[in-house]
């Protein structure tokens, strides 16, 4: 094998690859990346046997062939590589090297059997439909600071994608929560998405699916089944096996009838709270919400380290409520509201709490208070 491309090409190829590889690996041939090469273009292909990347990317091929070489050594390689430089590939299969050259750098690294690395054995897709990379970036965003990182509780640590009844009909939802916050997110269902069958996309997934869909403009072909999902651009394909669990019911967390309305600016909400938890016991951080007409104190008290409060002008006209929370939790689900005002839904002081922007219902957060 002997292929020529360009080194910013090839550092995002390479880059997109190797970050699913697990940097502590009993099998050697999972720390490689199998580097294909045919007709005008390369391919490199990664696993942790759970989630398979492949990227394709065009180059120069003079010779096609295959090989696997390290993939954190390759990256760092190419990354230190200067800009613009011509990269060259050449495998030489009977010394088991691979040659990386650049300018009047030259590297020799060690090379692995193509034969011995696994592929993902392919599977029949039930649905497959193409969804806008914003679309899904906000589904999935909006939705993983409440994945559970409880390995008792297997079946949370993800985000349950699946189709639901929204209030204007069907929607492709997104869920994930950990017992102590939740996330519910609607997106319009894409076409040829109905029958789907929801899946809990693992957490690891859902943080590199990241890169897939930082292109505004790029349409990804999104395919499920029982076992596996697969995400895939013209340039790039991620597929990944799905937690094999059934996740909770969690329409029954929902709180339906929280009456008490506060509406607070986002951003001003989560500079106090932040403010506040500073003096804040490690453990507990727990900060306590005093609200009255118009009104909101908010206020934390660490016998060990101090006290503090900060009031805030909102807009609230129900009867006193004194309520606490963890402040971690309420500053992540602050931080999720793009528009200026969140609204916050409260029952009584032990009753899980509702947040969504303005009368936004696509994007419904649950918290759960504690006691203060």
């Amino acid at each position: 094998m002997k292929i020529s491309i360009e080194r910013g090409t090839l550092l995002k190829a390479v880059g997109q690859a190797q970050s699913v590889v697990e940097r502590r690996n009993t099998i050697p041939i999972l720390a490689n990346v199998l580097i294909e090469a045919d007709g005008n273009q390369v391919s490199f292909r990664a696993t942790d046997l759970d989630i398979e990347v492949v990227d394709r990317a065009p180059a120069m091929v003079e010779r096609s062939g295959a090989t696997t070489v390290s993939a954190v050594m390759l990256h760092e390689i190419v990354r230190k590589l200067p800009d613009g430089a011509l990269v060259t590939l050449t495998e030489d299969g009977a010394a088991g090297r691979l040659t990386v050259t650049a300018g009047k750098s030259t590297f020799n690294l060690a090379t692995l059997p193509k034969e011995d690395f696994p592929v993902m054995a392919s599977s029949e897709y039930a649905t497959n439909f193409a969804a806008p990379a914003p679309v899904l970036r906000r589904l999935f965003d909006k939705a993983k600071f409440a994945i559970s990182t409880e390995e008792t509780r297997y079946y949370l640590n993800g985000v349950y994608m699946h189709v639901a009844a929204g209030e204007d009909g069907p929607v492709l939802r997104c869920v994930a929560t950990d017992g102590h916050r939740l996330a519910r997110i609607d997106a319009p269902l894409p076409e040829g998405a109905q029958g789907m069958p929801g899946v809990i996309v693992p957490r690891k997934t859902v943080n590199e699916l990241r890169k897939l869909l930082d292109d505004d403009e790029a349409q990804i072909a999104v395919s499920v089944s029982e076992t596996k999902v697969r995400f895939a651009t013209p340039a790039l394909t991620m597929t990944s096996k799905v937690i094999d669990g059934t996740f909770p019911d969690y329409t029954r967390v929902i709180p339906m009838n929280n009456t008490r309305r506060l509406e607070v600016d986002a951003t001003d909400f989560a500079k106090a709270v932040d403010r506040v938890a500073t003096v804040s016991s490690e453990r507990s951080r727990a900060v306590k919400l005093s609200l009255d007409e118009d009104r909101l104190v908010l206020s934390v008290n660490a016998p060990d380290s101090g006290a503090a409060e900060e009031e805030l002008a909102v807009a609230y006209g129900d009867e006193r409520l004194e309520i606490g929370f963890n402040a971690k939790y309420l500053l992540e689900i602050a931080s999720q509201v793009d528009r200026e005002n969140a609204v916050f839904l409260f029952n009584s002081s032990g009753d899980p709490t509702l947040m969504r922007e303005g009368n936004d219902t696509s994007a419904v957060y649950v918290v759960m208070p504690m006691r203060v």
